[in-house]
């Protein structure tokens, strides 16, 4: 299937050279936090010229970036890296680089809630499931809606700019309405707050949100 990975603009810059440096910036960033565990930025800026910073801008921002975004998190899953917060590409003009040179530079910048990628250990955070890209809650607060002003933005037009508050506290994780136009259902019920338990249903717009407690360790009943 032709992606944007495939497509080049008129400039000296192709999208697949970017794709490139993005991994190449995570291997070099990788950090060993443990035996089992090995963190890589989750924040990635890439500085172009304004000539190629116009051809991302005309070819499509949003979607060239959310596609670096998932090859970043399948790259991480092939790699078994883990991330401390949500993936996030950002593109911006740099006046002193020349047509065909780039730079990119990356962070890691802890949020609430962090991809969750696959591996053989456990995980002690509660577990989130939207459209099958998983994140583990790992701050005590989460907002999740529409608007760029939530944690996890869910691009469905039935879900409000800020829908849900989803706060991990020493009894469980509450669910909270922040006041949505179209409501929050779990389980198929109504709700304005409630405890979640292992394996709720939720439902906000068209988008169904699946919670565990945590991830069990492999081999675990």
């Amino acid at each position: 299937m032709s992606t944007a990975f495939s497509k080049t603009f008129r400039s000296s810059v192709k999208p697949v050279e970017l794709a490139a440096a993005l991994r190449k910036e995570a291997d070099s960033r990788a950090a060993n936090v443990d035996l089992n565990r090995t963190v890589i930025p989750n924040e990635y800026d890439i500085r172009l010229s304004p000539s190629d910073h116009a051809s991302v801008v005309a070819w499509g921002e949003e979607a060239l970036r959310q596609e670096f975004e998932d090859a970043l998190r399948d790259h991480a899953t092939f790699q078994r890296y883990s991330f401390v917060g949500a993936v996030l590409v950002r593109f911006f003009i740099d006046e002193s680089l020349s047509t065909g040179r780039f730079i990119v530079s990356s962070r890691s910048s802890r949020g609430p809630a962090a991809p969750a990628i696959p591996t053989t250990q456990g995980s002690r955070h509660p577990l989130i499931d939207i459209g099958g890209q998983r994140y583990h809650l790992t701050g005590e607060v989460m907002i999740i809606g529409r608007g760029s002003e939530a944690d996890i933005i869910v691009p469905d037009t039935g879900i409000s700019r800020q829908h849900i508050k989803l706060e991990v506290t020493e009894y469980g994780t509450i669910l909270t309405d922040l006041g949505s136009t179209n409501g929050t259902f779990v389980e198929d019920q109504r709700v304005k707050e409630v405890t979640l338990l292992d394996g709720n249903a939720i439902t906000i717009g068209r988008t169904t949100i699946m919670y565990w407690d945590g991830l069990p360790a492999e081999g675990d009943s």
